[in-house]
């Protein structure tokens, strides 16, 4: 069970994700703060696996709580929820697991939950590898790891998530370079897949083809043998 932390100067705003995070079968004891003083004290006299911590909190901002911990020997892992993309640069350098924006959606809730489950298993973890995209004349920050899949688009490649798709201006051969050891394989002269992002592939049939995130895409005969061994790399084996 995931202990944690729900810092906010809104009550509304911290009953709120209490409420949703209680939902959650993984989510055990959750605490209560409202402001960034209280949640320090907190972290110091209970146990916490998990902070979601507001940013724009006054005097002692969840910036302020994320530095604070990053400086502690026992360090929880950070989930910024706000308001503002502004800071969310400076918040995957402080080491966040996530940066959710409000109104925050269940399901984008339990994706966290699942980052903080898996992070927890593996006994700590590196900082999220960030990609720097422009979308309707603002920079975003987005995690590579929430790419499901890129799709060509001339000398371009539109990288798609569960929540949306941003226009980089990267050749596609580049990125499947770049990005073969993050679990990144070229399924098609047009798409690069991300693998855990997978639910399923049809590889015997006339059209041979994979889905990602609810879209289905097409595997091409000349991908179609690296394809199939990468998913013989993944099958469980009896051992002899």
């Amino acid at each position: 069970m995931i202990n944690v932390l729900v810092a906010d100067d809104e009550l509304p705003a911290v009953e709120e994700l209490a409420y949703l995070l209680g939902r959650d079968d993984r989510i055990g004891t959750i605490h209560r703060a409202s402001s960034g003083s209280e949640a320090l004290r907190a972290l110091t006299s209970e146990s916490v696996d998990a902070v979601f911590l507001d940013i724009h909190m006054p005097a002692v901002s969840g910036l302020d709580v994320a530095r604070a911990i990053a400086r502690s020997a026992r360090k929880p892992a950070v989930v910024f929820v706000t308001a503002d993309e502004d800071c969310a640069l400076e918040a995957f350098e402080l080491a966040a697991v996530d940066y959710l924006l409000k109104p925050i959606r269940a399901e984008r809730l339990a994706r966290s939950v699942s980052r903080i489950s898996e992070l927890l298993r593996e006994g700590g973890g590196a900082v999220p590898e960030m990609i720097t995209v422009d979308q309707g004349g603002t920079t975003r920050m987005i995690r590579r790891d929430d790419v499901t899949y890129v799709q060509a688009q001339g000398d371009y490649a539109r990288l798609h998530t569960a929540d949306a798709s941003y226009l980089i201006r990267v050749p596609l051969a580049d990125l499947e370079q770049q990005w073969a050891d993050a679990g990144f394989i070229r399924t098609h002269r047009s798409y690069l897949v991300a693998l855990k992002h997978v639910s399923s592939m049809k590889l015997a049939a006339d059209r041979p083809s994979v889905s990602v995130a609810g879209a289905s895409l097409p595997i091409s005969r000349r991908h179609l043998p690296t394809v199939r061994e990468k998913l013989e790399a993944t099958r469980i084996r009896p051992q002899a």
